[in-house]
């Protein structure tokens, strides 16, 4: 009797185990959610810094459940939602997830284009609409085995923070005191910028996307199957996607912390405490930290962008497809999924269009982080009984660590929407 080759990954070094997850965490600290880092740091200086801390475990609970149904299962999360819950519950979560994702789109992509017209002058606008067409170039024309690697790539553009961050005399002794004991305050202004931390942080698009990708990936290989049909493979998998997921969202925390640093250290020391937009703060902190500090900034919002645009569209046509029953993957050429590429391009394009518009993007980007908000609770909800379903899972559902680390982020998400509404009106 032959023994079962191993799962690729038991073979591999500890960097090939990185990709679905690292892609994710590093996509959740888009230019949107950089401003909104920013203006943490700005106005509340280095006494919000205890959010990503908190955040952490839970995006890894939340990220690595999402990751364990796409590879168990070998079905992204939309298609599990189709089969095992009332189709109406099932439009409406990937109705709203397409038209945030838009309006998040619209917000990136406009970023990006105020970003480059920093650096270079010109029109924001047309630097937008050639960021968002090279976005859509690399999705249609790359098959995913190239263009991973792509954003792979693309990740780097994140130590731009680390970097501009280690620039600077930060008084380190002060930043632990403040992150580990800060003064918690029920201030309208405090709760609404705690809710927006982690509706940033803790989006539906990154659940969507990180068990997408491991249906791709398990697509790719021939030698893999869906752990719940091939348990021999179960242990090197699940291990991967714990490495993956715990190094990705360490990483996207990581940054998150150094772009509040940043922005407390120069912006909220000298008095700059609003902030809007990503292109903003980098503008604000040329005359503080210099010219060095300023395009280090500018060049990450660039290469964010060019990061989470992908991975919103992508999204959206990944949970469209697959509530509708349609061939679904990156890998496939346009004729062969004409439908899937055509909501990556429809999402991509309005996106882009609505940087030409007089649509205020802080306040589409403000109704998208509510939107978010209001839908990530039944979301997570969702994801968790499906996790714990045998029917989805086989003999592989989630342990009763990530089943309480799960619920446990459900249960913060639900009461940051409950305080976002009480807060909404004052």
């Amino acid at each position: 009797m032959s023994t079962p080759s191993p799962a690729p990954a038991a073979k591999a070094g500890w960097l090939s185990k990185l990709g679905p997850g690292l892609i994710t965490g590093a996509a959740d600290d888009d230019p949107s959610g950089i401003a909104t880092y920013s203006q943490a740091g700005a106005q509340f200086g280095y006494g919000m810094l205890w959010t990503v801390l908190l955040t952490y475990p839970l995006m890894v609970g939340i990220q690595a459940i999402s990751a364990h149904i796409g590879r168990v299962s070998g079905h992204g999360l939309a298609t599990n939602i189709r089969r095992h819950f009332p189709a109406p519950l099932l439009y409406a979560i990937v109705g709203l997830l397409l038209v945030a994702n838009t309006i998040n789109i619209a917000a990136d992509i406009a970023a990006m284009g105020q970003a480059v017209q920093l650096l270079a002058g010109g029109g924001a606008h047309w630097y937008a609409a050639g960021a968002g067409l090279l976005s859509l170039v690399l999705q249609v024309t790359l098959p995913y085995s190239r263009y991973v690697r792509v954003l792979k790539w693309l990740t780097l553009s994140l130590l731009a923070y680390v970097g501009t961050a280690l620039l600077l005399k930060l008084p380190w002794l002060t930043v632990l005191h403040d992150a580990l004991l800060p003064k918690l305050s029920w201030q309208p202004v405090y709760i609404t910028m705690v809710v927006a931390i982690f509706g940033t942080t803790i989006s539906p698009y990154l659940f969507f996307w990180q068990a997408s990708q491991e249906v791709e990936d398990l697509r790719a290989d021939p030698k893999a199957k869906a752990l719940k049909h091939a348990s021999e493979q179960a242990p090197a998998q699940l291990r991967r996607i714990k490495i993956d997921t715990v190094v990705g969202m360490g990483f996207s925390n990581l940054v998150a912390m150094f772009i509040m640093l940043t922005t407390a250290a120069t912006l909220g020391a000298h008095g700059v405490t609003q902030i809007e937009s990503s292109a903003q703060a980098a503008s604000a902190l040329r005359p503080i930290a210099g010219d060095f500090a300023f395009a280090l900034f500018s060049m990450g919002i660039i290469g964010t962008g060019l990061l989470a645009v992908p991975v919103l569209a992508g999204s959206a046509a990944y949970a469209i497809a697959g509530a509708m029953s349609w061939k679904n993957s990156l890998e496939l050429e346009m004729s062969g999924a004409k439908k899937f590429y055509g909501i990556i391009i429809a999402s991509t394009v309005i996106g882009t269009a609505l940087c030409f518009t007089h649509v205020d993007p802080i306040k589409a980007l403000y109704w998208s982080a509510v939107v978010n908000g209001v839908i990530s609770v039944p979301i997570m909800a969702v994801v968790m009984l499906l996790a714990a379903r045998p029917s989805v899972m086989g003999k592989l559902v989630i342990s009763r660590r990530l089943t309480v680390l799960g619920w446990l982020c459900t249960g913060v998400m639900a009461a940051a929407v409950l305080a976002m509404f009480a807060t909404m009106g004052k």
